[in-house]
């Protein structure tokens, strides 16, 4: 007597599917374990208003010493570092998620913006730079006259 064996065609992409899985997962995680001493980049948000450009970077634990922005061939750079904190021994840890190290964001900038007039601040871990436009370049309102003329037919 023939024993019926059900087919299933891709019944060896599991056991192949939870390899590579376990593969990236290692890789990951041995990673990870380092990232917390390697660099970083800030979460950064850019929008636009009437007059500037207005750049805000999220640099909490950032002290205002360690920023450096600037502008060079119309290209905004914000360089700095956070520093790990080595008040609390290392042992004491038991998760570090936070990253720390030098990090660096670079932006190219319009030739609308006046990069003389550029200001920088920072408040409660947030860096807000703001790139006024050039004069020549913020938008105008023109009045239009319109002179309605008799059509006589």
């Amino acid at each position: 007597m023939a024993t019926i064996a059900r087919f299933q065609p891709f019944g060896g992409f599991s056991a192949l599917h939870q390899q590579v899985n376990k593969i990236f997962n290692d890789a990951v995680r041995n990673q990870s374990d380092d990232s917390a001493l390697t660099t970083w980049a800030p979460a950064v948000d850019i929008y636009e208003t009437p007059n500037e450009l207005v750049v805000k970077a999220d640099l909490p634990d950032v002290n205002e010493k360690d920023i450096d922005v600037r502008v060079e061939n119309n290209l905004l750079t914000v360089r700095g570092e956070r520093k790990f904190d080595k008040a609390v021994p290392e042992e004491n840890y038991l998760r570090v998620e936070r990253t720390y190290g030098t990090f660096s964001r670079s932006f190219s900038l319009p030739n609308t913006v006046n990069p003389e007039a550029i200001r920088a601040e920072y408040n409660n871990g947030v860096l807000t730079v703001n790139l006024p436009k050039r004069e020549e370049s913020k938008p105008r309102q023109v009045k239009v006259n319109v002179n309605v003329a008799n059509s006589q037919n």
